[in-house]
């Protein structure tokens, strides 16, 4: 599986931003897709996850009501809507897949959980 993240740049708070992460190889059916960021000299951070086959979703709490995560099932792609973007939310971010069935939600948010990762994308928002 090979996943390939875009749509990063450089954008003013208050603005909005779609990321994509195009997945190639192995069937996603049962996969598990999440978005995670990782600003200078800090861990890297759950952003948002769905689950490929019912489009159940988590957020982590600094993003709820502002980002939206989506799949597209014919393009094999999984999107990040960010609207409202503040400084903060400047980092590489990256897409992730876990293709093992997984329906604990407490795991969903554990970099651990994830085989697969893509190169990443620099959102930078400037205040």
């Amino acid at each position: 599986v090979q996943l390939q993240a875009s749509g990063g740049g450089l954008v003013q708070a208050g603005d909005s931003l779609r990321l994509s992460c195009a997945v190639s190889g192995d069937s996603l059916g049962s996969a598990l897709m999440a978005w995670f960021r990782q600003a200078p000299g800090m861990e890297r951070e759950f952003v948002a996850a769905i689950k490929w086959y019912n489009s159940n979703t988590d957020y982590t709490d600094s993003v709820k009501g502002r980002f939206t995560i989506s799949r597209d099932r014919a393009k094999k792609t999984v999107f990040l809507q960010m609207n409202s973007l503040k400084a903060e939310d400047t980092a590489v971010y990256y897409c992730a897949a876990d293709l093992i069935y997984n329906v604990d939600r407490r795991t969903w948010s554990r970099p651990g959980t994830y085989d697969y990762w893509g190169q990443g994308t620099q959102v930078t928002v400037s205040s």
